[in-house]
């Protein structure tokens, strides 16, 4: 039985036409996957399917039932569940208030019924396979765990529909493999489920049948099974792409950045130590919570260090700050661009510019130079090739991909010669991670240095020239050359043998009595 179908539907922004007659429909017990570039109108389709957004023309039918404007509680109430990969939590609440916002149980006297909600959330969460307390603050909790309580939230109605925007995305491979039991459970009970992703191995996975949009407009519906991955990615960009990831050559120089012994408080990080170089890509990889982004952060001065060294070109910072860290020349980019990494209402150039406003090429005695910085924005961002190339376009309208773009924008507007990823294309499609990853080749034949943190295995293995693998907040393995493989990756990830943290001479590193 088909439960949604749209008809012509268009919608625009400010005069740009984000949708135009595009067509779709959903049937009972299938995955319905959106495939296309940011921009291409994903996210605007599921906003309206959501109630987010009002149709500008077209007619959307549920089941034989045809709707005029939904809001998104009339969405809510016809059983359609959302997950956005914009997260819609409340950060200073705990997980049982985000759970059941809006939707809060009640007991006889109007009181709030606190403790059916706990017991209902909490069982909710561990049905689910999600190991999460459910009286943590949402604000205190990983981006990972966060993306398992916005799933929870959706599902613990038991929506007839269930859109997923990008629901992988900062999930391990064995957290997705749970993602994916439950998908095939609720298709076995009817539900239809809208998919986005740019993942090929999850459109393999699950897909039964795949819709490309590009640029605003439907470009074909097409069985999963019997559509190749080519000819999907050349639906996509409408020319085919020979392969995802680039040659990255590896001329490794001098050391530019040296961690010994690294500690992080509450035991994120145990006497970590890892030499970058000049000309390289060291990839760091692990599950959920073993410490990766952790290191890196700590690196940039983001969280507290308790005991270790750092050395940027043979200079102690191991006390870092952002600030001390921008001046030794390096940048560090979040994983959650929106979170930590954006100002959304804000411009593009502002964005861009916004850790480089001190210097003297954008101010004299104070004053910003409006014009330098706008011409060094819109040559930056041309390099990366940002759409719509428009520097003083907010950046709230912009896709997923184009976004990231503008914070890597940001480490290029100023003399940047180590650069520390976090999960740099969480989110965003196949062709503009492949133009990210022509930017690092492009900074590693200049000589930068990379440390890229990612949760995409296949993206680790063909991009790093060293593969350092965290395991329950220490290093487990330091891989090179043809050890670089997926099998000996995975047997760290989950090995139970971790090395004994080596010890350091005085000249090489020492504890810092002062951290204590």
């Amino acid at each position: 039985m088909q439960l949604l179908k749209l008809q012509d539907v268009t919608k625009r922004f400010r005069g740009v036409t984000a949708l135009s007659h595009v067509n779709f429909d959903l049937n009972e017990g299938e995955v319905h996957v959106l495939f296309g570039e940011n921009g291409a109108g994903k996210s605007t389709l599921i906003n309206l399917i959501a109630g987010t957004f009002a149709l500008d023309e077209g007619r959307c039918f549920l089941k034989e039932l045809e709707l005029g404007r939904l809001s998104p509680a009339q969405s809510r109430d016809a059983g359609i569940g959302v997950v956005f990969q914009e997260f819609s939590l409340v950060p200073q609440m705990k997980v049982v208030e985000n759970l059941f916002l809006g939707r809060e149980h009640k007991s006889a006297w109007g009181r709030l019924d606190h403790k059916r909600m706990r017991e209902e959330g909490q069982r909710a969460l561990e049905d689910f396979g999600f190991n999460v307390k459910i009286d943590r603050r949402v604000g205190d909790l990983s981006r990972a765990e966060q993306q398992m309580i916005e799933i929870t939230k959706a599902l613990l109605f038991e929506p007839k529909i269930l859109i997923l925007d990008e629901p992988t995305a900062s999930l391990t491979e064995a957290e997705a493999s749970n993602l994916f039991r439950l998908i095939g459970e609720l298709k076995a009970k009817g539900v239809g489920i809208i998919y986005v992703s740019h993942r090929m191995k999850e459109i393999r996975t699950l897909a039964d049948r795949v819709t490309i949009l590009r640029d605003g407009k439907l470009i074909a519906t097409v069985p999963a099974s019997t559509t190749s991955d080519e000819a999907l990615v050349s639906l996509m960009t409408g020319r085919p792409l020979d392969r995802l990831f680039p040659e990255i050559p590896s001329n490794p120089g001098a050391v530019r950045l040296s961690v010994r012994g690294l500690s992080l408080a509450k035991g994120l990080v145990r006497g970590a130590s890892l030499d970058v170089r000049a000309g390289e890509i060291v990839g760091l990889g692990g599950l959920l919570g073993s410490g990766q982004s952790d290191f890196v952060r700590a690196i940039f001065g983001l969280e507290d260090i308790t005991a270790g060294t750092i050395f940027v070109d043979g200079d102690n910072k191991s006390r870092p700050t952002p600030g001390a860290m921008l001046d030794k020349k390096i940048t560090y980019f979040p994983a959650d661009r929106v979170a930590e990494g954006l100002a959304l209402t804000r411009c593009v150039r502002e964005n861009a510019s916004i850790s480089s406003l001190w210097l003297n090429r954008f101010s004299r005695r104070g004053l910003l130079r409006l014009g330098e910085e706008r011409t060094a924005a819109k040559a930056v961002t041309s390099r990366l090739k940002l759409r719509p190339p428009n520097v003083e376009n907010y950046v709230e309208n912009l896709s997923g991909g184009n976004r990231q773009k503008v914070l890597l924008a940001r480490g290029l507007m100023r003399d940047t010669d180590i650069f520390l990823f976090d999960e740099p294309t969480v989110g965003i499609d196949v062709n503009a991670k492949f133009e990210i990853y022509e930017l690092m080749r492009d900074l590693v034949k200049s000589g930068s240095a990379i440390v890229m943190v990612s949760s995409d295995l296949q993206e680790l293995l063909h991009l790093s020239h060293r593969l350092v693998i965290f395991n329950k907040g220490q290093i487990a393995a330091d891989l090179t050359g043809p050890d670089i493989t997926e099998d000996n990756a995975l047997k760290h990830f989950f090995s139970e043998e971790l090395p004994v943290s080596r010890s350091f001479d005085k000249e090489e590193a020492v504890y810092d009595s002062t951290f204590a």
